[in-house]
Formats: structure tokens, sequence, C-alpha cells
């Protein structure tokens, strides 16, 4: 069997490139070793937003394009995106003070091409005891803003199921095995429930997440293996303690931290910490726990929070390889192809859940040289996403 892209990996990128594929006339075939969003894209902060912390990094392109997605998603996905309001408190000693809170949330509308979504205000002082015993003393002003929040495996399935629906195959659960590159195409192994198999095909799709370097790693001949970290991100899942949303600046080290809640319950976080197991052993270390719940009780210090009710999970993010902090890298997603000109193997790794489909035309663009011309069956920016319960 022959298909013009194989996909390895049914998280968002994966799904996203699959969908994009499809739409664009290409015939598809999806390797997910579990479950569509098995790995990190059904263990991010659920958030389908702008990105306000990049404008510190000057990630402007990034932060504009995550907005246009994230307004896009809003109209084609209404019962799998919706907005809720953050609220920012600012005190004496936070960072970033009441002035530059108020430009980067400027600049953030700004970036948005003032879209009546990226709204602002700061919540007059009568109103702050409304919420949910935040502490008071030293606190100097709050604003609330708007962000999307999602269910972010849910979104993966719609966008996997718009790309079957389109005409994509998958074979799920399958092992990706080995492949074989020559200047014409790819021979992909792998390994499913009905046994070995062997297909061809123009490109490769390296969509793997945290197991894109075990991927490039089993193919021949031997490709660059680029220079990453897998950074662990744990949230914590609370009782549902409070109803309002917040974005913090945790005491420790300044990072942010999200406090939301999520399907009937409180969820605090991420942490960013190297991970240097297999993608398989990442969990919420005892030290990541403590980070979380002190950020809580600094900001609500007359919560109780029962040690037996705390769940969490962890997820692995891509990120380049150097000597900065995780929260100073940049989130751009990485591209590694094996040829610049005729490219027949393309690694994805790294980006966003709120990005995937702007992320999928960019592979689509960069791999186009090796596909033939086909008639384009459907828009990505058009195709209306819903709520699915399988694959």
């Amino acid at each position: 069997m022959k298909y013009d892209l194989v996909v390895v990996g049914a998280g968002i990128q994966g799904a996203g490139v699959a969908q994009a594929a499809a739409a664009a006339g290409y015939t598809v075939l999806v390797l997910e070793q579990s479950s569509p969003a098995a790995g990190t894209s059904s263990k991010s902060s659920k958030l389908i937003h702008g990105g306000l912390r990049y404008l510190e990094t000057a990630q402007f392109g990034l932060v504009r394009e995550s907005l246009h997605e994230r307004a896009l998603l809003l109209k084609l996905a209404p019962d799998l995106v919706k907005l809720k309001p953050l609220h920012i408190p600012v005190y004496k000693d936070t960072t970033r003070g009441p002035l530059t809170i108020r430009s980067g949330l400027s600049l953030y509308a700004l970036l948005s091409g003032l879209d009546a979504n990226a709204r602002f205000h700061s919540l007059p002082s009568s109103q702050w005891d409304s919420l949910e015993g935040l502490r008071q003393d030293d606190l100097q002003a709050v604003f609330r803003y708007y962000e999307a929040q999602t269910d972010d495996a849910a979104l993966t399935r719609a966008v996997l199921h718009s790309a079957i629906e389109l005409g994509a195959e998958c074979e799920m659960p399958s092992r990706f095995v080995n492949a074989y590159v020559n200047s014409k195409s790819c021979v992909v192994e792998f390994e499913s429930e009905f046994g070995f198999k062997a297909v061809s095909c123009r490109v490769l799709v390296n969509c793997a997440g945290p197991w894109a370097s075990d991927v490039i790693s089993r193919i021949e001949p031997g490709m660059y293996l680029p220079k990453v970290d897998l950074v662990q991100g744990s949230h914590l899942l609370l009782p549902p303690l409070l109803q309002h949303y917040f974005y913090l600046e945790a005491p420790q080290d300044k990072r942010a931290v999200f406090v939301l809640p999520w399907q009937g319950k409180l969820m605090v976080g991420t942490t960013e910490k190297v991970h240097y197991g297999t993608p398989d052993g990442a969990q919420c270390s005892a030290e990541e726990r403590e980070y979380l719940l002190d950020v809580l009780s600094h900001y609500f210090p007359d919560l109780t929070v029962d040690p037996n009710t705390v769940d969490s999970f962890a997820g692995l993010r891509v990120l380049p390889r150097n000597n900065k902090t995780a929260f100073s890298r940049t989130r751009e997603v990485l591209f590694e192809v094996d040829d610049e000109t005729s490219p027949r193997v393309i690694s994805v790794m790294g980006g966003k859940l709120t990005t995937y489909r702007h992320t999928a035309l960019m592979v689509l663009d960069k791999v186009k040289a090796s596909l033939p011309v086909k008639e384009r069956v459907a828009d990505t920016s058009r195709i209306p996403l819903s709520p699915v319960s399988w694959i």
C-alpha cells in the first residue's frame, strides 16, 4: 500500500497534520501506539490561549498566531473551546507591577487585532472580597482578562475524527518499528494487532512528541538527532475549592502558575523540570507537588487541603536544549527535515495545543516539493469540530 503521508503519533500535532493533509487531498495513514492524545496532548493546562507570558521573551509572532487560532477555535469548536475569565492579582512584591500588567494586556489585545475576546479591565477593590479568600494584604490591583479552556484529549479526538471523515486512515494501536528512506519514497514498518506490516509513502511525518527522538533513531539512513530536552509539566487536581480562575506568579521563582476549575476539580499547574527518564516514566514528584501547594497556600492562606484528596498528572514538552531555564526557552515548534529540497522525513517537535492547525499547514508547506499536486477537498479553517466519544 502506498500513501502520500504516513504520520507517526495521534497527539494534537499528528491529528492536525492528518486533518490538513486529508483536507488538501492527500492520502494519509496515521500510526498511534496506544490511543489519541495518550501522551502530552491529554496532560496540558487545558488552555487555548495566546500565551500572555511569551510577551516577556518577545515571542510576538507566536502570540499573534496563537490569538488568531484561539479566535478561530472558538468559532469552529464552541462545544469544546469556551472563554473563561482569568484574574491576575498584583501585589507590592510582585515582579510585574500594575502598569506592566496593564501594558502587557494592552499589547495582547493589540496583537489579537483588538478582538472582543481580548478585552480586559481592572477589578474595583470593592469586588476583591468576592475572590474566594484571595490574600489581600499588600494587594495593589486585580486584572480580569479572558482565555479559552478545552478538554485537550477531546479536542484531539475531534480533530482526528475530522481527518478520518476526510479520508485519512488510522492504525491504532500500532507500534512504529523502522523506516527506510530513499530518493523516491519511504518504507515504513510497524506492528499492529494484525501483525507486522510495511507500507510505502512519499513523506514520513514524525509527530511522536516525547518519543520523537526514538522514532528518528529508527530511520535509515541515519538522520541528525536534534538536541532537545523533555521538560516535565505537572499539575495537581484538588477538590473544587475555588470557583474563579487565576493566573498567579509563583513566589518561589516568579513563574506563571494557573489555578483553574476543571471538570468538578481544581487544577493547579504547571511546573517546569527537565525529565531524564523514558517518556512513560513521567509523574508528578513530591517536590513539584509541594511547590504547587505552596503557591496555592501563598495566595489563599485560608484554604485547607486534605493531602488524601490530591491527585496529579504530568506531561512532557519537547524544548530546544540550551542553558536557559525552561521558562525562557522558545515555544516555537521545531522542525527537522532530512533534505531541505526534497524532504522525505520531517519531525515536528514541541509546538502548542492552541496552534496545532497552523503548525500542520507549515508541515505541508515544508514537504510540498515531495508531494504530488492534488485537488483540495476542504479548508481546515472552516471545518466545524464536535465532541466524539471514540475513534
